[in-house]
């Protein structure tokens, strides 16, 4: 029990556990910034993301 961190032992287990340590990658900054954006335009950002990895997905099978 004591090596689980105080939010797992809580039930309070968050999207960023486990976290290296240091300066957030660019990635991390820019979920951040979308996640502050009007829910409209979160959605727009999602449906990119979701384009740009089915293709990505798609090139790596080959088809």
């Amino acid at each position: 029990m004591l090596s689980v961190s105080l939010e797992v032992g809580l039930g309070e287990e968050t999207a960023h556990t486990p976290r290296k340590r240091g300066p957030a990658s660019r990635l991390e900054q820019q979920i951040e910034v979308i996640s502050q954006l009007p829910k409209a335009r979160q959605k727009m950002a999602a449906e990119m993301l979701d384009a740009v990895i089915a293709q990505a997905q798609q090139q790596e099978t080959g088809s």
